[in-house]
């Protein structure tokens, strides 16, 4: 479909029939051939030949830049249709880490599929590191996480910042408190998120710097189970800000509590993917829409 001008530039950049001939797979008798047949079609010599090399005319010029035209279309029509696959559907393949799976990949993936029905969505967990991996083999189209990064093969888009903080059951004595100090959380029982993530070495990075030695009674890898359990077990908890949606604390008799010290564990939630320009269609469109929808990103 896109063989005649890609001949011609590949004769163009290797300024050699023979060298082009090599990389195109073709004889050389055959590409002179497709070039004098190119020639006769514009009706205008395309190359001079000075000494062994081929030296393009200012008409070869005018259709090297059609060529590479041709060849940028060629690209995203081989992408469109490979990724439309044989059901007639696109498909987009999310790497999330545990903590963005279930804080901040749900609205996306019902705001994307209410934008786009015909796209059958794959997500896939991990820990940070994880994904990074994932999205630099291509194993995922996109990652979302909860840093920054900064890797030369990868292209990373920040989409909010956010910090810790504190979630007490309704009834708890700290909840009647106007004004809440870092000492008011030494010695709590806490149900902390499972070690070994980014999230939780953020929660403990904040323990060791405020010199807070926390009574650890569960450490379980789920928001919803941490939530649920507080209550019965008289426990408190850190987690993300942008989780902590007022539904969220109203279904589990909980509230969450201001501390000054918390606003400095700041984390920023991000997309990831490969470097280059051989990204799906489908990808561009699901970043376009993640900062549409976090813009002005307020969660209380």
């Amino acid at each position: 479909m896109f063989t005649k001008l890609s001949y011609f530039a590949e004769i163009v950049e290797q300024q050699s029939l023979n060298r082009a001939a090599r990389r195109l797979n073709v004889s050389q008798p055959a590409l002179s051939r497709h070039l004098r047949a190119l020639e006769d079609e514009v009706g205008l010599k395309l190359f001079d030949r000075i000494g062994k090399r081929l030296h393009m005319t200012p008409a070869g010029d005018m259709l090297y830049r059609f060529a590479l035209e041709e060849r940028r279309l060629e690209r995203r029509y081989r992408q469109a249709f490979s990724e439309w696959g044989a059901s007639g559907r696109s498909t987009l393949t999310i790497g999330a880490s545990l903590t963005t799976l279930q804080a901040t990949l749900p609205d996306l993936i019902a705001s994307f599929t209410a934008a786009e029905p015909d796209t059958d969505i794959t997500a896939v967990t991990g820990k940070t590191h994880e994904i990074v991996a994932m999205v630099k083999e291509r194993k995922v189209d996109v990652g979302l996480i909860a840093a920054r990064i900064e890797e030369p093969s990868i292209v990373c888009v920040p989409l909010f910042d956010d910090h810790l903080s504190l979630v007490v059951p309704r009834h708890h004595p700290l909840a009647r408190k106007t004004a809440l100090r870092l000492d008011d959380v030494r010695g709590l029982p806490m149900i902390l998120f499972s070690k070994g993530t980014w999230f939780r070495s953020l929660t403990d990075e904040w323990f060791e710097r405020y010199g807070i030695d926390p009574l650890i009674k569960m450490e379980i890898d789920s928001f919803e189970a941490i939530l649920r359990l507080l209550d019965s077990c008289r426990a408190v908890t850190l987690l993300p800000k942008s989780y902590l949606r007022p539904i969220v604390l109203e279904d589990n008799g909980l509230i969450r509590l201001d501390l000054e010290e918390l606003k400095q564990t700041v984390r920023t939630t991000s997309l990831i993917r490969p470097e280059g320009r051989n990204v799906k269609e489908t990808v561009e469109r699901f970043i376009t829409l993640a900062r549409q929808q976090f813009a002005d990103h307020s969660r209380p």
